[in-house]
Protein backbone atom coordinates (compact mmCIF):
# COMPACT_ATOMS: atom_id res chain seq x y z
CA UNK A 1 0.00 0.00 0.00
CA UNK A 2 3.05 2.56 0.84
CA UNK A 3 4.34 1.61 -2.49
CA UNK A 4 1.38 2.43 -4.58
CA UNK A 5 0.81 5.84 -3.19
CA UNK A 6 4.49 6.61 -3.45
CA UNK A 7 4.17 5.94 -7.19
CA UNK A 8 0.66 7.84 -7.42
CA UNK A 9 1.77 10.81 -4.89
CA UNK A 10 5.90 11.47 -5.04
CA UNK A 11 7.27 9.49 -8.01
CA UNK A 12 5.29 11.13 -10.82
CA UNK A 13 6.20 14.77 -9.88
CA UNK A 14 10.06 13.79 -10.04
CA UNK A 15 9.38 13.17 -13.82
CA UNK A 16 7.74 16.57 -14.28
CA UNK A 17 10.49 17.92 -12.62
CA UNK A 18 13.15 16.11 -14.62
CA UNK A 19 12.21 17.11 -18.15
CA UNK A 20 14.91 18.94 -19.56
CA UNK A 21 14.63 22.53 -20.45
CA UNK A 22 15.19 21.61 -24.05
CA UNK A 23 13.05 24.00 -27.10
CA UNK A 24 14.50 21.87 -30.07
CA UNK A 25 14.50 22.88 -33.78
CA UNK A 26 11.66 21.56 -35.24
CA UNK A 27 11.96 17.07 -34.79
CA UNK A 28 12.33 15.10 -38.03
CA UNK A 29 9.40 12.93 -38.95
CA UNK A 30 12.19 9.78 -38.82
CA UNK A 31 13.27 11.15 -34.94
CA UNK A 32 9.80 11.37 -34.32
CA UNK A 33 8.32 8.19 -35.26
CA UNK A 34 11.83 6.55 -33.98
CA UNK A 35 11.27 3.39 -31.51
CA UNK A 36 10.28 4.21 -27.96
CA UNK A 37 10.30 2.46 -24.53
CA UNK A 38 6.86 1.16 -24.79
CA UNK A 39 4.53 -0.23 -27.72
CA UNK A 40 3.52 2.25 -30.10
CA UNK A 41 -0.30 2.57 -29.39
CA UNK A 42 -1.80 3.61 -33.12
CA UNK A 43 -4.66 3.43 -34.91
CA UNK A 44 -5.10 2.90 -39.15
CA UNK A 45 -2.77 1.73 -41.81
CA UNK A 46 1.01 2.00 -41.05
CA UNK A 47 1.64 3.61 -44.69
CA UNK A 48 -0.94 6.23 -44.42
CA UNK A 49 -0.39 9.64 -46.31
CA UNK A 50 -0.76 11.05 -42.75
CA UNK A 51 0.51 10.25 -39.40
CA UNK A 52 -0.79 12.65 -36.57
CA UNK A 53 1.02 11.92 -33.16
CA UNK A 54 -0.41 12.97 -29.88
CA UNK A 55 0.92 13.89 -27.02
CA UNK A 56 -1.66 13.80 -24.15
CA UNK A 57 -2.32 13.93 -19.97
CA UNK A 58 -5.23 12.23 -19.11
CA UNK A 59 -6.41 14.67 -16.50
CA UNK A 60 -5.70 17.41 -18.62
CA UNK A 61 -9.65 18.67 -19.95
CA UNK A 62 -8.90 20.04 -23.24
CA UNK A 63 -7.41 16.53 -23.62
CA UNK A 64 -10.86 14.71 -22.64
CA UNK A 65 -12.54 17.23 -25.18
CA UNK A 66 -10.36 16.44 -28.08
CA UNK A 67 -10.80 12.26 -27.70
CA UNK A 68 -14.99 12.67 -26.82
CA UNK A 69 -15.86 15.26 -29.20
CA UNK A 70 -13.31 15.37 -31.95
CA UNK A 71 -11.49 11.88 -31.97
CA UNK A 72 -14.75 9.69 -32.95
CA UNK A 73 -15.34 12.09 -36.22
CA UNK A 74 -11.86 12.23 -36.61
CA UNK A 75 -11.32 8.39 -36.68
CA UNK A 76 -14.07 7.82 -39.05
CA UNK A 77 -13.47 10.53 -41.74
CA UNK A 78 -9.36 10.01 -41.65
CA UNK A 79 -8.32 6.79 -39.94
CA UNK A 80 -10.75 4.18 -41.22
CA UNK A 81 -10.60 5.28 -44.60
CA UNK A 82 -6.88 4.87 -45.00
CA UNK A 83 -6.06 8.54 -44.81
CA UNK A 84 -4.40 8.79 -41.54
CA UNK A 85 -2.44 7.00 -38.86
CA UNK A 86 -3.17 8.09 -35.51
CA UNK A 87 -0.30 7.47 -32.90
CA UNK A 88 -1.29 8.44 -28.70
CA UNK A 89 1.20 8.43 -26.25
CA UNK A 90 1.47 9.63 -22.91
CA UNK A 91 2.43 13.09 -21.70
CA UNK A 92 1.10 13.23 -17.94
CA UNK A 93 1.69 16.24 -15.69
CA UNK A 94 1.07 14.72 -12.58
CA UNK A 95 1.14 11.56 -10.36
CA UNK A 96 -2.86 10.67 -11.19
CA UNK A 97 -2.39 10.68 -14.93
CA UNK A 98 0.75 8.53 -15.37
CA UNK A 99 -1.08 6.46 -12.37
CA UNK A 100 -3.78 6.39 -15.33
CA UNK A 101 -1.68 5.75 -18.40
CA UNK A 102 -0.09 3.04 -16.36
CA UNK A 103 -3.71 1.46 -15.64
CA UNK A 104 -4.33 1.37 -19.38
CA UNK A 105 -1.23 -0.36 -20.04
CA UNK A 106 -1.94 -3.38 -17.43
CA UNK A 107 -5.07 -3.86 -18.73
CA UNK A 108 -4.38 -4.88 -22.04
CA UNK A 109 -4.05 -4.41 -25.54
CA UNK A 110 -7.38 -5.16 -25.80
CA UNK A 111 -8.46 -3.16 -23.27
CA UNK A 112 -6.16 -0.39 -23.75
CA UNK A 113 -7.82 2.06 -25.44
CA UNK A 114 -11.85 1.53 -24.35
CA UNK A 115 -9.75 2.30 -20.61
CA UNK A 116 -8.72 5.67 -21.96
CA UNK A 117 -11.72 5.97 -22.86
CA UNK A 118 -13.16 5.28 -19.55
CA UNK A 119 -10.50 7.45 -17.59
CA UNK A 120 -11.15 10.82 -20.26
CA UNK A 121 -15.00 10.10 -19.82
CA UNK A 122 -14.85 9.78 -15.77
CA UNK A 123 -11.98 12.32 -15.33
CA UNK A 124 -14.07 14.56 -12.97
CA UNK A 125 -14.79 11.54 -10.89
CA UNK A 126 -11.16 10.90 -9.95
CA UNK A 127 -8.84 13.67 -11.66
CA UNK A 128 -9.11 16.05 -9.16
CA UNK A 129 -11.02 14.64 -6.49
CA UNK A 130 -9.44 14.54 -2.30
CA UNK A 131 -8.61 10.19 -2.47
CA UNK A 132 -7.47 9.57 -6.30
CA UNK A 133 -6.41 6.31 -5.36
CA UNK A 134 -9.43 5.02 -4.16
CA UNK A 135 -11.53 6.64 -6.59
CA UNK A 136 -9.04 5.40 -9.75
CA UNK A 137 -9.42 2.09 -8.26
CA UNK A 138 -13.29 2.64 -8.48
CA UNK A 139 -13.12 3.51 -12.04
CA UNK A 140 -10.76 0.56 -13.00
CA UNK A 141 -13.04 -1.43 -11.18
CA UNK A 142 -15.54 -1.04 -14.11
CA UNK A 143 -12.91 -2.25 -16.24
CA UNK A 144 -12.81 -5.85 -14.40
CA UNK A 145 -9.52 -4.99 -13.01
CA UNK A 146 -9.05 -6.75 -9.67
CA UNK A 147 -7.58 -4.83 -6.29
CA UNK A 148 -4.57 -7.17 -6.51
CA UNK A 149 -4.06 -6.10 -10.07
CA UNK A 150 -4.58 -2.69 -9.67
CA UNK A 151 -2.01 -2.10 -6.81
CA UNK A 152 0.46 -4.69 -8.48
CA UNK A 153 0.39 -2.27 -11.49
CA UNK A 154 1.14 0.77 -9.45
CA UNK A 155 4.05 -0.90 -7.99
CA UNK A 156 5.54 -1.73 -11.10
CA UNK A 157 8.37 0.65 -11.29
CA UNK A 158 9.85 -0.36 -14.35
CA UNK A 159 6.42 0.82 -15.80
CA UNK A 160 6.29 4.09 -14.56
CA UNK A 161 10.10 5.24 -15.92
CA UNK A 162 8.71 3.94 -19.14
CA UNK A 163 6.44 6.01 -19.36
CA UNK A 164 8.19 8.83 -17.69
CA UNK A 165 10.36 8.17 -20.58
CA UNK A 166 7.73 8.65 -23.43
CA UNK A 167 7.28 12.28 -21.77
CA UNK A 168 10.77 13.09 -21.65
CA UNK A 169 10.91 12.33 -25.37
CA UNK A 170 8.59 14.39 -25.92
CA UNK A 171 9.74 17.08 -24.11
CA UNK A 172 12.83 16.76 -26.24
CA UNK A 173 10.65 17.78 -29.38
CA UNK A 174 9.20 20.63 -27.89
CA UNK A 175 5.82 19.48 -26.19
CA UNK A 176 5.26 21.37 -22.67
CA UNK A 177 1.58 21.21 -23.28
CA UNK A 178 -1.24 18.76 -23.54
CA UNK A 179 -2.96 18.27 -26.20
CA UNK A 180 0.26 18.72 -28.55
CA UNK A 181 -0.24 17.11 -32.19
CA UNK A 182 3.06 16.39 -34.59
CA UNK A 183 0.79 15.97 -38.65
CA UNK A 184 3.75 14.45 -40.64
CA UNK A 185 6.33 16.28 -38.25
CA UNK A 186 5.01 19.63 -37.89
CA UNK A 187 3.97 20.89 -34.37
CA UNK A 188 0.16 21.96 -33.43
CA UNK A 189 -0.64 23.03 -29.88
CA UNK A 190 -3.84 22.63 -28.42
CA UNK A 191 -7.59 20.95 -28.99
CA UNK A 192 -8.11 21.32 -32.56
CA UNK A 193 -11.32 21.38 -34.31
CA UNK A 194 -12.34 18.38 -36.85
CA UNK A 195 -12.32 21.75 -39.21
CA UNK A 196 -8.96 22.36 -38.55
CA UNK A 197 -7.85 18.44 -38.27
CA UNK A 198 -9.63 18.32 -41.91
CA UNK A 199 -7.68 21.32 -43.23
CA UNK A 200 -4.55 19.84 -42.84
CA UNK A 201 -4.79 16.87 -43.61
CA UNK A 202 -6.79 17.77 -46.76
CA UNK A 203 -4.02 20.14 -47.71
CA UNK A 204 -1.48 17.32 -47.04
CA UNK A 205 -3.28 14.91 -49.23
CA UNK A 206 -3.69 17.18 -52.36
CA UNK A 207 0.26 18.07 -51.82
CA UNK A 208 0.89 14.01 -52.24
CA UNK A 209 -1.69 13.55 -55.12
CA UNK A 210 -4.24 11.75 -52.71
CA UNK A 211 -7.25 13.27 -53.26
Amino acid sequence: MKRRNLILGTAAFGMVAAYPVLLAAQPTPEALLAPGPLPEKSFGLADAPVTIIEYASLTCPHCRTFHVTVWPELKKKYVDTGQVRFIMREFPFDPRSSGGFMLARCAGDDKWYPTIDLLYRTQDNWARVADGTAALKSVMGMTGMSTADFEKCLQDQTLLEQVNAVAEAGKSFGVDSTPTFFINGEMQKGALSLERFSAIIDSLNAAAGKQ
